[in-house]
């Protein structure tokens, strides 16, 4: 009889309340889908369910032993989600509210289909032209994260892209050749632009400044990122900060759209 008053007694403010819940908890599954962080992710939330079982059930000392570990386990998640917690954050504050067009923007991880636009086959086809010549590129690709914050290191553009302006940006002798591109939604928003170098020691030798950048931006945010080598023409595809195999132009074509999605 209580438990059914207490449903009575559910409130707009208490729906309001779940629905935040889900869509926290649905975001931070996009965050970590496709890392490693969603096995632990998965494996924290199968030990709180645990540790609420064993407390109903009065197992006092597996209880004792699983509350010590979810009171420590704030700190534990800061350490072991730092990439994905600084993301997030990187998100945040990199959200213009003053602007309705990047307030929404804010909210793109609520998209269930593929909204992004852009001439991904393009992109591509540039890359493996510009590997033939052993034309240097470095190509970022806007997701989720805004990269506003980026674009005041470069020059700012408003450019539908092509697979000719994707080359010709780097051709060796065009001014706006040096750098990276940020490519958003079909957009070449960006050029010149400066990326954080990644000081990871585990990084092999043979990846240049451009491959350190490249792991550099896509492990800060959601980014992903492609590199054309000045030195061997390869084109070298990253996702949160770490190389990403592919078997031909077409399934690289296939991973960057489904990524962008």
């Amino acid at each position: 009889m209580e438990i059914f008053d207490e449903l009575l007694k559910f409130t707009i403010i208490d729906v309001i309340d779940v629905i935040l819940v889900a869509l926290l908890l649905y975001y931070i599954y996009k965050l970590v889908k496709g890392t490693v962080a969603i096995n632990i992710f998965i494996g924290i939330v199968i030990i709180y369910f645990t540790y609420l079982i064993t407390a109903a059930l009065q197992m006092k000392m597996l209880s004792k032993i699983l509350g010590g570990f979810m009171s420590v386990g704030l700190i534990a998640l800061i350490v072991v989600f730092q990439p994905e917690i600084r993301k997030f954050l990187l998100m945040v504050g990199s959200t213009n509210f003053g602007k309705k067009k990047n307030f929404f923007k804010a909210f793109k991880f609520l998209k269930t289909e593929a909204n992004n636009t852009t001439n991904v086959e393009a992109v591509v086809l540039a890359c493996n032209k510009m590997g033939s010549t052993r034309t240097g590129a470095l190509i970022v690709f806007e997701n989720n994260n805004s990269l506003d914050f980026l674009v005041n290191t470069g020059d700012e553009m408003n450019i539908k892209v092509t697979q000719p302006i994707i080359e010709s940006i780097f051709f060796k002798n065009s001014p706006l050749h040096d750098g990276a591109i940020i490519i958003e939604n079909n957009t070449v928003k960006a050029t010149r632009v400066i990326l954080p170098v990644s000081n990871d020691n585990s990084i092999p030798q043979r990846f240049g400044l451009r491959h350190r950048a490249a792991v550099g931006i896509t492990e800060k945010t959601d980014a992903l990122a492609l590199v054309v080598s000045e030195e061997t023409g390869q084109v070298s595809y990253f996702k949160d900060g770490e190389f990403v195999m592919f078997e031909d132009t077409q399934k690289l074509i296939e991973m960057i759209k489904k990524d962008l999605s």
